[in-house]
C-alpha cells in the first residue's frame, strides 16, 4: 500500500531544528543481536524528506501509476537498476530558481517548500518507494552490499541518512567510508564519486544537491566528525591547510589575505613612491603640490581620501 497521506507533513520531523529525543542521541551500548525490525527515526510518514520534494513525488506520475505497480522489494530494486542513473533529486534543467530571492528562491526555496518545483528525479522517487515498503534490516544489507549496480547501494545508504537516527549513522557507514567504487551522483553526469566519498559527505555537510538532509545533533555531529579525522588524518589536515577562497572586495578587485603585502609595501604600489618637495624639479613638486590639494578638499566634503584617484 502506498503511504500518500502526508497530512501533518512537518510534524516531528528533523526539518524544523529537532535533534530528537534523548533516546536517539545515544546507541544501546549492551544490545546484542540486533532485531530484523529497523526502527524509523524521525517522520515515520514524510521519511524527513523536504516538503517540496515529497509534495513533487507523490504527484508525479512514474511514482502515482509506475511504481505504484511494483509490490515487492526485489522489484523495486529491478527498477533501481534499469532506471537509476544519478542521485540528484531533481531532474537537468528541470528547476528554475535563477533570479529568485527572498522567501521564493536558494534555499529557504529548498527548506520551506515554497515556489514551483521541477521534475522530481527518478531516484527519490524510488527512494521513496522503499520507505513506503518498510525495509527490514536485512533487506536494507541488501541494497547496501549489492553487486549489480552502484545505485543500488547509494539508495541504500541514502534510505539509511534518512531513516536512522544519527547516533547509528557512524556504525551503519563504518566499514564502508574507504570503498572506491565509482558513480556518477551529477543529474546528466559529469560528477563521478567515489563510494566512501559519498559516506564521508553524508555524514559531515548537511547539503546535498538542492536539498537538505535531516539535521544532526551537535554533539553528534562533533562526534562524527572528531572520529573522521582519527580514521582520515591526512584528509583532515589537508582540509585545514586548504588557501582560503579568492574573493572580490569592495572594489571589485579580486584579494586574497593569505597572499596581500604588508600595507606599506601595497599603498607604495597603488600610490606611487613618495618624493620629498626639495628632491623634485618644479613640475614634479607642483604635481605633487595639486594632488594634495585635491585630496584635502575631498576631505572637507567628508569623503574619505583614499576615495581621490591617484
Amino acid at each position: 500500500m502506498q503511504a500518500h497521506d502526508v497530512d501533518g507533513i512537518d510534524g516531528g520531523s528533523p526539518w524544523n531544528n529537532s535533534s530528537g529525543c534523548e533516546e536517539e542521541r545515544k546507541p544501546n551500548q549492551k544490545e546484542g543481536k540486533k532485531s530484523n525490525v529497523l526502527s524509523l527515526w524521525g517522520n515515520d510518514r514524510t521519511m524527513n524528506l523536504n516538503p517540496l520534494i515529497l509534495t513533487n513525488i507523490l504527484s508525479s506520475h512514474y511514482f502515482k501509476v509506475n511504481l505504484y505497480e511494483l509490490k515487492t522489494y526485489h522489484e523495486v530494486i529491478d527498477e533501481i537498476y534499469y532506471k537509476v542513473s544519478h542521485l540528484e533529486p531533481w531532474e537537468k534543467g528541470s528547476r528554475k530558481t535563477a533570479g529568485q530571492t527572498g522567501m521564493c528562491g536558494g534555499r529557504f526555496m529548498q527548506v520551506r517548500g515554497v515556489g514551483a518545483g521541477g521534475i522530481v528525479s527518478t531516484a527519490y522517487c524510488l527512494l521513496y518507494k522503499l520507505f513506503t515498503l518498510r525495509l527490514t534490516r536485512k533487506q536494507l544489507n541488501g541494497l547496501i552490499n549489492h553487486p549489480d549496480s552502484p545505485y543500488i547501494r547509494a539508495l541504500g545508504f541514502m534510505y539509511i541518512r534518512y531513516t536512522q537516527p544519527p547516533a547509528d549513522l557512524f556504525s551503519w557507514y563504518d566499514e564502508y567510508l574507504e570503498d572506491d567504487e565509482e558513480l556518477d551522483v551529477k543529474a546528466g553526469g559529469g560528477q563521478i564519486m567515489k563510494m566512501g566519498d559519498i559516506l564521508k559527505q553524508f555524514l559531515t555537510k548537511l547539503e546535498w544537491f538542492s536539498t537538505l538532509f535531516p539535521r544532526i545533533p551537535v554533539p553528534i555531529q562533533k562526534d562524527l566528525e572528531h572520529r573522521l579525522s582519527q580514521r582520515f588524518p591526512q584528509q583532515s589536515a589537508s582540509a585545514r591547510n586548504a588557501k582560503p577562497p579568492i574573493t572580490l572586495n569592495n572594489h571589485g578587485k579580486c584579494s586574497n589575505n593569505s597572499n596581500r603585502k604588508d600595507s606599506s609595501s601595497w599603498r607604495s604600489q597603488q600610490h606611487g613612491k613618495h618624493i620629498a618637495d626639495s628632491e623634485a624639479d618644479w613640475g614634479e613638486a607642483e604635481s605633487h603640490a595639486s594632488h594634495w590639494r585635491a585630496r584635502c578638499v575631498y576631505v572637507e566634503k567628508g569623503m574619505k581620501s583614499n576615495d581621490v584617484p591617484p
